[in-house]
């Protein structure tokens, strides 16, 4: 399972969806960068494999990160899950 993983502009939780094919993942997160790069104001809309009823749709303008990770069975290293920055609880 492959995670397309959206951080918005002024909005500090990230919307997700799952993709079960690498290919079909590759060509949504292809397509959301090219969004980012353009900067263009036409909505988005993605749709999540694992919850075929949810559906996310957004400006292009408002998208300011993508990032895409594959989804396994054990945790991290760190038992944290991948991700843009970690916040340590540690001090």
């Amino acid at each position: 399972m492959f995670t397309i993983e959206l951080t918005l502009k002024h909005t500090a939780m990230p919307l997700s969806v799952q993709k079960k094919e690498q290919g079909e993942a590759e060509a949504l997160y292809n397509s959301l960068t090219e969004s980012l790069r353009n900067g263009n104001g036409q909505m988005v809309e993605v749709t999540c494999d694992q919850q075929p009823h949810k559906r996310i749709s957004v400006l292009g303008s408002e998208i300011a990160a993508v990032q895409m990770f594959e989804k396994s069975g054990t945790a991290t290293a760190s038992g944290r899950p991948p991700g843009f920055f970690a916040l340590s609880s540690d001090q």
